[in-house]
């Protein structure tokens, strides 16, 4: 007789933004405005470090937390583009930020313990919140532009808060925060000792201000989350950063260990090269990225969508236009069979994202604008 698995695993299910590629892959001609990876290549210096890593037999396992010298550029790279002040005591190299994310929780919650989202948000951290016995609590930001108000964190804060999550630059609004946001979030949060985990991997992809961390405003309830999957292009190459106090992360150190033993040593040679000869690598990628944003939102306005204009990453938030009956995602699945243009449905990011679709910028805008030219045409219908 089989043994029973966990029971927690019977309230997850598969990503809102799988279920909907599963039912449209394989309409013939489709655009896909889906996607949430950058379209540019990994920039070459970045690749040919990799490639003389394997040449070389670098391919042995590092210490757990990466290679000290990843680790002292990192310390470097985050000061000096984020005021990020952490020794290589407090950095962790991870596989990927979905990892860092993973490893934070799971150094931090308890049973019973409640989390902070922000929604509509990306539905990466609800499962794992749940995996851990604790409770995600919602507060909806339609009404104050996708942003989390301190009027609203301190109307949802229990004696069973434990943590808050902040995403920005956004997925799925490209919403972000200012530091004087900032700081009125840290105002609330200062005396509550709740943790701070501060996603912030699209902070190299920022249109109008430099980003701002949190880190520095509350450094000692703050964990950050980053990586090099958007700023660089190097999603498959799954590199993350955890930065914390000491005495954060030499416990979170201990799940990174017993889960992946450390990152691959070839992706944190490429690393090393991407974040001292390739630190502003982004640039490019980020002026394409604006333009690209400004010509979509043109379009959408002009269609008649209301939208919040991103701060940056590469995703528009669009609301549906109230004479559209029918749930996200049956609209987006109608648009998809119809139009032969894909985005993916709001419902997928939480129930107070149904009234909405993600349209993501990251392709050509020969591709964007042959897609908002169905789009036009099959919302004239």
């Amino acid at each position: 007789m089989t043994k029973s698995i966990r029971p927690e695993l019977r309230d997850i299910e598969v990503s809102g933004i799988r279920t909907f590629n599963t039912r449209v892959t394989g309409i013939p001609d489709m655009i896909r405005l889906t996607l949430g990876e950058p379209d540019f290549p990994t920039p070459e210096h970045v690749k040919q470090a990799a490639i003389t890593a394997i040449q070389e037999n670098f391919t042995n396992y590092t210490p757990n937390a990466g290679m000290p010298e990843l680790l002292e550029a990192a310390s470097s790279y985050f000061e000096e583009k984020y005021d990020l002040t952490y020794s290589n005591k407090e950095i962790i190299v991870t596989v990927g930020a979905t990892e860092a994310i993973s490893v934070a929780l799971q150094t931090i919650l308890e049973p019973g313990d409640e989390v902070i989202l922000p929604d509509p948000i990306y539905p990466g951290y609800e499962p794992l919140i749940t995996l851990n016995k604790a409770r995600p609590v919602k507060v909806d930001t339609t009404d104050s532009n996708f942003k989390l108000t301190p009027e609203q964190l301190r109307a949802h804060i229990t004696p069973k808060t434990k943590a808050l999550i902040i995403p920005y630059p956004s997925n799925p609004t490209g919403v972000s925060l200012s530091k004087q946001e900032l700081r009125n979030l840290a105002e609330v949060l200062k005396e509550t000792g709740i943790f701070v985990i501060a996603d912030e991997i699209y902070s190299e992809l920022t249109y109008h201000e430099e980003h701002v961390s949190i880190a520095p405003i509350l450094r000692d309830q703050t964990i950050v989350i980053n990586g090099l999957s958007k700023s660089h292009a190097m999603i498959g190459w799954r590199i993350g950063f955890l930065l914390a106090p000491e005495i954060i992360t030499t416990e979170m150190l201990k799940i990174h260990q017993y889960s992946v033993t450390c990152a691959s040593s070839i992706s944190q040679k490429a690393a090393l090269e991407a974040i001292t000869n390739g630190k502003d690598d982004a640039f490019q990628m980020r002026t394409e990225y604006k333009t690209r944003a400004n010509f979509t939102q043109d379009r959408l306005e002009k269609m008649g969508f209301t939208v919040i204009p991103p701060d940056g990453a590469f995703y528009f938030f669009v609301k549906l236009p109230d004479d559209i009956t029918e749930n996200s995602f049956d609209w987006a699945v109608r648009l998809a069979e119809e139009a032969k243009v894909a985005v993916v449905p709001g419902n997928a990011f939480s129930e107070k994202g149904d009234r909405y679709f993600r349209l993501s910028y990251a392709t050509s805008v020969n591709n964007l604008a042959e897609a908002l030219d169905r789009m036009a045409q099959f919302l004239a219908k």
